[in-house]
């Protein structure tokens, strides 16, 4: 029994012994976290900017009647392609139709009064000479026939209006594309002229289409410099390049160029209009459809690291950077495009900065916090 009270008084000393063993190890907290971190991958890349904006026709007509009358026929379906020349709608043609056989009577009787008084002065033009038509008789016949020629002219000025005005009762495309609906049914009385005219339809053009966005005032300042430093041509002068996707699309698979870039910013927006031009073929684009668009923005020396390791502030982005004695620091950045799945870094750190890159969502891995810096590698993706 004695034994038995030795043996377990050992043991007690012995768990005494460990629990003070363990006591200045735990007073000294956690161990540093572990992070993995790399460097940013340098290199030279084709920058491409990217924007937000809409499709518009290159070609948007109103569809207005240029004389009054009834609408007699409608010769189109709301919503179908038409092409420039094909007839829309028919007015009623008969009043134009009196107006021209109007004209042409007039234009008979004129010429009638021109052959008389050409008559008469040729018949008194040898009997000046014998003095049995008076200078002045022979003046006054000379200047009915200056007169009725004149009014000839008139009537055959008429005859014009008048035939123009009939071939206008026929109001046609005046270019192709797909047309709206009709604003007006037969029966209707339209107002043609030049003020206050009735609005039939209207048509637009879809091959090719327009593209609006706008740029920044930053983005334009260093669009510039690249054109002075013969990095980039200029848009306003050079038809730049540019790749677009729709909403419901993944990849930049409409090639385009640009057409147009504005001589002046909106006061307002702070931005400047830029416009492209696209084939479409097919029909994909209409007027009003919202995309994205890429613009060229010239071959730059660039470092890349993954959009996972960029945390967003309240009022930038920031990355964390592992110094050699390991402790993290919070880098702000200016971030640019993707590019081989990676994100562009414009500035804030440089090729050598170990950039965190997992491990971002711990408690521990904050600005000034101690870490253990674990190698790892930052792989571009096709």
């Amino acid at each position: 029994m004695r034994r038995y009270f030795d043996v377990l008084g050992i043991l007690l000393l012995l768990s005494v012994a460990n629990f003070v063993c363990v006591l200045p190890v735990s007073a000294q907290g956690p161990p540093a976290p572990a992070v993995t971190v790399a460097q940013p991958i340098a290199k030279r890349i084709i920058t491409w900017d990217e924007y937000s904006g809409r499709f518009e026709a290159v070609e948007t007509v109103e569809v207005r009647p240029r004389v009054s009358g009834f609408v007699d026929k409608v010769h189109f379906k709301d919503g179908q392609l038409v092409k420039a020349g094909e007839p829309l709608f028919t007015i009623d043609p008969r009043p134009f139709e009196i107006a021209v056989e109007s004209a042409r009577a007039e234009i008979a009787r004129a010429k009638a009064t021109v052959a008389l008084a050409l008559s008469e002065v040729e018949r008194a033009a040898p009997l000046v000479k014998s003095g049995a038509v008076t200078e002045r008789d022979f003046t006054q016949r000379s200047a009915n026939l200056s007169v009725t020629e004149a009014q000839l002219q008139v009537a055959e000025s008429n005859l014009k209006t008048a035939e123009l005005n009939l071939e206008w009762t026929v109001v046609q495309a005046p270019i192709s594309g797909r047309i709206s609906d009709r604003k007006v049914d037969i029966g209707n009385l339209v107002i043609g002229g030049a003020q206050g005219t009735t609005l039939l339809t209207t048509i637009v053009s879809l091959d090719p289409i327009h593209f609006i966005f706008d740029t920044s005032e930053a983005d334009y300042l260093r669009y510039k410099r690249l054109g002075l430093a013969g990095a980039r041509s200029d848009s306003q002068d050079a038809a730049n390049p540019i790749r677009l996707k729709l909403a419901d699309e993944a990849d930049w698979s409409h090639e385009g160029r640009m057409d147009f870039l504005d001589n002046q910013f909106n006061p307002r927006s702070g931005t400047m209009r830029g416009r492209a031009i696209l084939t479409n073929k097919d029909q994909l684009f209409a007027p009003g459809i919202f995309a994205r668009l890429r613009l060229f923005g010239g071959e730059v020396d660039a470092l890349l690291i993954p959009d996972s390791a960029v945390v967003s502030d309240q009022m930038a982005k920031i990355v964390f950077v592992v110094g050699d004695d390991g402790v993290v620091k919070a880098v702000p950045v200016t971030l640019g495009p993707l590019s081989e799945g990676l994100r562009v870094v414009r500035s804030g750190i440089t090729a050598n900065d170990k950039i965190v890159l997992d491990g971002l969502a711990s408690p521990f891995v904050r600005p000034g916090a101690k870490v253990v810096a674990q190698p790892g590698e930052i792989k571009p993706t096709p």
